[in-house]
Order: structure tokens, then C-alpha cells, then sequence
């Protein structure tokens, strides 16, 4: 298995280690998954994420041969700015989810652990005549929670300024850090690329701050959940196009029907009219009654039993103190407005339909 530059802080920090991704990662710190979720929320929590695939794309109209095979707007992305995006296939599914960023001439990517040596290639075939460098002398990390901006300025005082998706490359002492201010746990705060030889540094920089925790996997997942995160090879696949899985706010109009340059990308013919033409099932977001976590793969029925759907992402939410699921649920259902349920070992556990994210969002948009 591969460990990540920060593996030996991680040890030192008494952190439990599991195979995620083909890494050795971090699932949970002393602290337990629960109080770290909680910290997270109440302050700033630090995140390796260093087994994420760092790209960089560069060569003349490359920002043009990336749209052909993604279907958001990449030609207009103001530079300095980061957008979310996803690799679609020609049957309109999901292959990966992602961030880039416009740094002039080039383009920064983010991709997924367990995705990255397809998305690789997958960018080398398509991209022709650009080239796709694979970032593997950075570590990843990201600091996320209320008191995340207020930490890390006192490190690098030029952070304080950002906006929610603006990337920037920042000086610490003599160090470029490459800097997002976005995250995967609906809170503000940023995601850090730092040179594997300075990782240690910069971390326990962080880490000397009494608001500042180290947070594993396990509390990762629970706040995705709450901020209504898809995670990739759960909520979203090759089997569930972008409208099903309820992101097709990251398809701008330009790229919709009638918009100036409408689709072009893989699936377009499948995933477009979905605008328009409800698609059969929809993930949706559920408060669950009790106490008892419902999980992945538990099916959701209607009053006589009948399956109208699926749940993708189930655990319970430290901080509304509930169980909450995302599932896939039948449209023609939710347009009746049945109750549903999670079946459950034979029990039939009432469900309550939910906005998304349950727990809201705390971007920093200036």
C-alpha cells in the first residue's frame, strides 16, 4: 500500500490507519469519529488528502479540448476561479467528479483516489497535444470549519481575502502553496498544496494552534454527508447521469439546450433532455425517525411495501443528532407525496423528505 508524506505525523498523532484507495489512511484520531465531526463544526480541522490525483494540464487549447469532454463551462472560467465538474460517458453516466481551477495557461485538476490512473489516462487520450503532468511531489491537505480563516491567516495573511472556489498560488516562508478556498464538508475553508518535503512543516504549523485538530476519514464522510456531498462509486456512477444525481447546478446554461455552445460532451444526447424530461429517480435527501443509522443499500419502499428506491449514503448526523440518508428514489413516488420508508431487517422506519444540504452550508462568498 502507499502512504502519503504525512504518514509518520499521522502515526505520531495516534491515528487508526486503514487501506482507502490503495493508501494507508487515516480513519480516526483519539479524539473518535464523533467529537472530531463535532470540532470540525464548532472549529477548524485539518485533512490529509494527499492520495487525491493533483494534475496539471497545459498546451494550447487546452481549456477548449477539456470542455469537449466534460460538460460544464470551462472556456468562460475566470482565472484565479475553481469549478466542480465530472467526466461523463457516451450512455450519460459518471465516471469521476472533480475540481479545476484556471491558472492562466494552465489547468489545475483534482481528482479522486480511487479514479485517478483512469482519469489519467483517460485525459491522455483525449487531450491530444496538451500535456497532462501528474503532481505527485505535492501532499494535499485542507483545513475546513468556522475557525479555519481566522488559523490559517495568521499563516498566510493573503487568505483572508478569498472567496469561496478563487485558487491562487501563496507564499509561506519561501514555500508556493497552491490554495483553494473550498473543502468537502459544507463548511469555509481551504484545500492546501504543499511540496511532500515541506508537508510536515506546514502541518504542524497548523497543528500548533489550539483551534486546529488533526481529523480522519471517518468524520470526512459524516460531514459530506450533512453538507449533501456526493461521493463517488456511492451516490454517483457510470449507472446515474448528472440530473439524477441532482448536480445539474454544475451544468452551466451555456452548455445546456439553446445555450451558445450546448453540448458537445460525452452523454449530451442522454443527459440534456433530462432538463426538461424528468428522469425516472432523483437523489433526494431524508431525515430518518429513531435513532438507528440506516445505510448504504437499504431499500426505500412505500406504504405496501412496494421498493421506490435505494439508499447511496446512510449514517447518523452528529449534528442534528439523527440518522439522515441520500438515496435514489422513484420521481413518480416523490411526485405523489407518499410517505416512504426504510426497510430495514423487516421494519418499515418512517422517513421525512428533506432539503439538501441538511446541515447548511457556510461557503465564504465575501
Amino acid at each position: 500500500m502507499k502512504r502519503t508524506a504525512l504518514y509518520d505525523e499521522h502515526i505520531a498523532s495516534g491515528a487508526r490507519m486503514v487501506e482507502f484507495a490503495g493508501y494507508e489512511m487515516p480513519v480516526q484520531y483519539p479524539l473518535g469519529v464523533m467529537k472530531e465531526h463535532l470540532w470540525v463544526r464548532e472549529n477548524a480541522g485539518l485533512f490529509d488528502v494527499s492520495h487525491m490525483g493533483q494534475v496539471m494540464l497545459r498546451g494550447e487549447g487546452v481549456k477548449s479540448s477539456l470542455e469537449a469532454i466534460l460538460p460544464v463551462d470551462v472556456v468562460d472560467l475566470a482565472e484565479g476561479m475553481q469549478r466542480y465538474g465530472m467526466f461523463t460517458t457516451d450512455e450519460g453516466g459518471i465516471t469521476d467528479d472533480l475540481m479545476f481551477a484556471n491558472w492562466g495557461d494552465d489547468v489545475f485538476m483534482v481528482v479522486n483516489a480511487a479514479c485517478k490512473e483512469q482519469d489519467i489516462a483517460y485525459l491522455r487520450s483525449s487531450l491530444v497535444g496538451c500535456d497532462v503532468e501528474v503532481i505527485d511531489n505535492r501532499a494535499l491537505l485542507a483545513i475546513q470549519g468556522p475557525k479555519a480563516r481566522e488559523v490559517f491567516t495568521r499563516m498566510v495573511p493573503d487568505v483572508l481575502s478569498m472567496t469561496f472556489m478563487q485558487s491562487s498560488k501563496l507564499d509561506w516562508q519561501g514555500v508556493e502553496l497552491w490554495v483553494s478556498c473550498s473543502g468537502y464538508t459544507g463548511e469555509d475553508g481551504y484545500e492546501v498544496s504543499v511540496p511532500n518535503d515541506h508537508a510536515d512543516a506546514f502541518a504542524s504549523a497548523l497543528l500548533a494552534f489550539t483551534e486546529v485538530e488533526w481529523i480522519g476519514l471517518g468524520a470526512r464522510d459524516s460531514l459530506r454527508l450533512e453538507a449533501g456531498l456526493c461521493l463517488y462509486g456511492h451516490d454517483i456512477d457510470t449507472n446515474t447521469t448528472p440530473v439524477e444525481a441532482s448536480i445539474n447546478w454544475a451544468i452551466q446554461k451555456v452548455r445546456r439546450l439553446d445555450g451558445e455552445r450546448a453540448g458537445g460532451f460525452p452523454g449530451a444526447d442522454i443527459i440534456l433532455p433530462q432538463f426538461a424530461n424528468k428522469p425516472a429517480r432523483k437523489r433526494v435527501g431524508y431525515l430518518v425517525d429513531g435513532r438507528a443509522p440506516v445505510r448504504e443499500g437499504v431499500d426505500i419502499v412505500d406504504a405496501l411495501g412496494n421498493i421506490q428506491g435505494v439508499v447511496t449514503s446512510g449514517g447518523f448526523s452528529p449534528t442534528l443528532a439523527q440518522p439522515i440518508v441520500m438515496a435514489y428514489v422513484s420521481t413518480s413516488s416523490l411526485g405523489a407525496d407518499q410517505p416512504l420508508f426504510a426497510s430495514v431487517r423487516g421494519k418499515s422506519i418512517p422517513l421525512t423528505l428533506t432539503t439538501m444540504p441538511f446541515v447548511p452550508s457556510r461557503y465564504y462568498r465575501g
